[in-house]
């Protein structure tokens, strides 16, 4: 039996340094964005950190995989809400973001999807393929 062909696929970014410990990045066809150190390793207030949009990267996968899984398996949600928390500590005089935790929270259409529901959640712990360990709670 023939093993199954999966697509792959290349995302693009751009960086341009700014000043300090600030610069911007941007995608193709999508508006730039200021980024900067997190005030921990003295960086500047209100601008994204590398560290926040990864922890916001690996949210969002969650929630996408969830919603392509949900429609699946015709399960009905009317709201999908999450928290995600990174953990950045020092591994062998390296800094690493060494865990990231994940709290969805799930409102179903009807109280009979409620099995369906922890199934997928369930499954979500299972095929979540991230570098850095993933724990959906």
């Amino acid at each position: 039996m023939e093993a199954k062909k999966y697509k792959s696929f290349r995302f693009r970014n751009n960086l341009v340094w700014d000043r300090g410990r600030r610069g911007r990045t941007s995608a193709p066809g999508k508006p730039e964005m200021e980024i900067g150190s997190p005030i921990e390793l003295k960086g500047e207030s209100g601008l994204w950190s590398p560290e926040e949009l990864l922890v916001g990267a690996l949210n969002g996968c969650l929630m996408l995989t969830f919603v392509a899984l949900a429609q699946s398996k015709g399960l009905q949600f009317v709201a999908y809400e999450s928290a995600a928390e990174g953990l950045l500590e020092n591994v062998d005089g390296k800094y690493r973001i060494t865990e990231v935790s994940v709290q969805p929270n799930l409102v179903l259409k009807s109280e009979i999807d409620l099995d369906v529901a922890r199934t997928i959640m369930d499954s979500l712990r299972r095929i979540a393929s991230f570098p850095i360990p993933l724990r959906p709670r």
